[in-house]
């Protein structure tokens, strides 16, 4: 049989044979390392280049069993070696038989014009190889609860949103079972991973990390937290002064997230509102930071999982209600009744007044300035009332630490409105 690469030089076909070779040397590079690992860098280029061979030779005599005899002939010779010689150390070996197939993909995806798909999954190969160590201590340091929780979200966000109906219900045409349930997992998938990051870190890393994860993952969790660590424990008090404030920061960093995914049309006149107060309040964090001794321990917040069902349904339920309060009250009393619903709702949780808001405006009953404004009193109202949790809990030498830092987020975000409207 003449096969038609053949009636030509075949150099047309380099570039892809180059592209192989270069994804073969990079995960070999890795496995070379390995001393359990029986393939290095010449054993995962030519499988690499055996998969292109291999994808071209099926795609011109139109025989697909070509490919699945090399992944076969593969697979085998690589168990063999670990067979015929096993590791001192009782390694298998099935990570890199794993790699090798999966080399030999690559080398296929090539050959169908999948290269800059092929070259993205070979780093993250390597980078998987790479890290085999640190990926075990995350596992590690991740509790039987944390993974419940993990699935659990994986449960919110892949069974359960697919089948809720994405239709308008209501008076107001405002609930959305769909569109509610997608907040649900944004907020959710957000403050899990700050959860899961703030357990793998621990103590490792000191204030400024744990306040920022622990402001990803609940900002009042967190303040609540070393308030108390406070009352029990004096000497943190200047940590806890610089964790309460990073965390309160975090929540201009979480809206930001927030509207850039849900509503990036609201952006130019919602973004000067935040980096006001977060430059504010940067401000007064570096000062407090520096006043920091390094003998205080750093101390990690006891904070629930996120992603728990018990929570996503709190979550979904009072954003559904503050929606729904925001609209009625919008069309009853115009721009101020949405404030004031802001105001009350903004005392315990920023984001669902933050997704009510922008869904209104998404469906023109708010003008952009009026959700800019709504989101700016319930990020004040929630101010005041982490600072008066501060005094309560923490003790009124905490609070009066704290009051600066807090107030100048809030003189940012009020300096930034005051702007905006005049």
């Amino acid at each position: 049989m003449e096969f038609s690469f053949l009636q030509g030089n075949g150099l047309e076909h380099l570039p892809a044979f180059v592209t192989s070779l270069g994804i073969g040397l990079l995960i070999g590079l890795e496995r070379e390392r390995s001393p359990a690992a029986k393939a290095g860098l010449r054993t995962f280029a030519l499988v690499a280049l055996f998969g292109t061979v291999s994808g071209l030779l099926s795609d011109e005599t139109g025989s697909p069993w070509i490919l699945f005899a090399g992944v076969l002939i593969v697979g085998f010779m690589t168990v063999a070696a670990y067979l015929r010689d096993k590791s001192p150390d009782g390694d298998p070996g099935t990570t890199t038989v794993a790699a090798i197939i999966m080399c030999y993909g690559l080398g296929a995806l090539v050959w169908y014009g999948y290269s800059t798909l092929a070259v993205m999954l070979s780093i993250t190969t390597t980078i998987l190889l790479y890290y085999k160590s640190e990926l075990r201590g995350i596992t590690q340091s991740l509790t039987r609860r944390d993974l419940i929780s993990i699935l659990q979200f994986s449960v919110l966000t892949f069974i359960i949103l697919p089948i809720l109906p994405d239709r308008n219900y209501g008076p107001y045409s405002a609930l959305n079972p769909h569109q509610v349930w997608l907040m649900v997992v944004l907020i959710s998938g957000i403050s899990l991973a700050g959860y899961v990051a703030l357990r793998i870190v621990g103590e490792r890393y000191g204030a400024p990390l744990l306040g920022l994860l622990g402001g990803l993952v609940s900002s009042t969790a967190t303040t609540l937290a070393y308030a108390r660590h406070n009352r029990q424990d004096a000497k943190v008090m200047q940590l806890a002064v610089v964790v309460i404030l990073l965390a309160n920061l975090m929540v201009l960093a979480r809206l930001s997230i927030v509207c850039s995914v849900v509503s990036p049309g609201i952006l130019p006149k919602l973004l000067p509102m935040l980096a006001s107060g977060l430059a504010f309040g940067l401000a007064s964090a570096a000062y407090g930071y520096r006043t920091l001794l390094e003998k205080n321990a750093s101390v990690v917040p006891n904070i629930g999982n996120p992603a728990e069902i018990r929570a996503a349904l709190g979550f979904g339920l009072l954003y559904a209600l503050v929606l729904f309060s925001s609209a009625w009250i919008s069309d009853v009393a115009g721009s101020g009744g949405v404030y004031a619903v802001a105001l009350v709702s903004g005392l315990t949780d920023v984001d669902a007044v933050t997704l009510s808001s922008l869904r209104l405006f998404s469906l023109g009953k708010l003008h952009a300035t009026e959700a800019v404004i709504s989101i700016g009193i319930a990020l004040l109202s929630n101010i005041g009332f982490k600072l008066g949790l501060v005094f309560m809990v923490g003790g009124f030498e905490l609070g009066k630490r704290c009051t600066g830092g807090m107030l100048a987020v809030a003189f940012g975000v009020v300096l930034a409105l005051a702007i905006m409207h005049f």
